[in-house]
């Protein structure tokens, strides 16, 4: 019944927290496959990791023969630690128990119409939840950041300016395909030290530049061929964007574009679905943050100055939006 599957979704978060933390996924790939075995691997009772694989069975992210279990493709790929691809840290900023907490506070944010947390809410100054992001989220953003810089095709000598750079891994790829590209990131100096790890990891870190502070009051200089807005205009309302995009506009050269990421649903606002419900995170996590559709986006560049934009979408739902200036 989906009243019932709905009301009980919190404890398939907590199952799949609990076998990340565990590490379940790594133990299953590296020969553990029995409850006892794993039990051993994870020091923890039998009896407990029984249930929990089980449970992780009927969610689809193991397989279960007899009395073994194995990992399903996505899991060996994206949860075993082993993988290159492993995106297990995202439990750290994705289901953190205050962000569980808060949601259960929902109703009271659809009264309020925004955030219960002070002030901003997730977009304070200095915010250590934005340190806790850059270190957990990364290995996701990786394909993402990828097809950003393909967006950017521009070779040659280029300046690119990344904006509340975070992980610093979208700079960061634009810099891996253009070994000419100059990047500059803003965020808050402690957010930025983790994308300097992250710089000097890629190889880039001579290519790479932090400018610390806030987008709205840091001077950016000008002359950029590329300004990257990943996963930024979300946090605020209309009006907020369209005046920091003309900052952006100011910043750009003749000739040059911003290439930004968002998840953008589509004008019913209830497809594709994660685009569509990420809409309610903004709600609970901002004073007046939204999930865009493209026209909207559309329109608040166009009104700072913007010429034209096109919309690119990812096999992930989010759609990479290239505007010229």
């Amino acid at each position: 019944m989906r009243i019932f599957e709905s009301l009980r979704a919190y404890q398939q978060t907590a199952a799949l927290r609990a076998a990340i933390e565990l590490d379940i996924f790594t133990a299953i790939g590296e020969g553990a496959t029995t409850p006892d075995a794993i039990a051993k691997r994870a020091n923890a009772s039998e009896r407990g990791v029984r249930i929990l694989c089980d449970t992780i069975v009927t969610d689809g992210l193991l397989n279960k023969i007899g009395g073994e279990y194995a990992c399903t493709p996505d899991a060996a790929l994206f949860l075993d630690r082993r993988s290159p691809a492993c995106i297990a840290s995202v439990a750290d900023f994705l289901a953190t128990p205050e962000t569980i907490t808060e949601s259960l506070s929902l109703a009271d944010c659809v009264r309020k119409g925004g955030t219960l947390q002070p002030g901003e809410g997730s977009v304070e100054p200095d915010n250590p939840f934005w340190v806790l992001f850059a270190r957990a989220m990364a290995p996701m953003m990786a394909i993402p950041a990828r097809a950003m810089a393909e967006q950017v095709a521009v070779s040659g000598p280029i300046r690119v300016l990344d904006i509340a750079a975070g992980h610093g891994v979208f700079g960061i790829a634009v810099a891996q395909q253009n070994p000419q590209a100059q990047i500059t990131a803003v965020d808050w100096k402690a957010v930025l030290e983790v994308a300097r790890e992250n710089a000097v990891k890629a190889g880039v870190a001579d290519r790479w530049h932090a400018l610390p502070g806030s987008a709205f009051e840091v001077d950016f200089g000008g002359d950029y061929d590329v300004i990257l807005l990943a996963n930024f205009l979300h946090h605020f309302d209309a009006a907020t964007n369209e005046r920091f995009l003309r900052k952006v506009h100011a910043a750009l050269k003749p000739g040059g574009k911003a290439v930004t990421l968002e998840f953008c649903p589509n004008d019913d606002r209830v497809s594709p679905l994660t685009p569509a419900r990420f809409a309610i995170t903004m709600l609970q996590s901002t004073a007046q943050g939204d999930a865009y559709t493209f026209r909207e986006l559309e329109q608040m560049f166009r009104k700072s100055g913007f010429a034209s934009s096109t919309q690119h979408m990812l096999p992930s739902e989010q759609s990479v939006i290239v505007t010229l200036k």
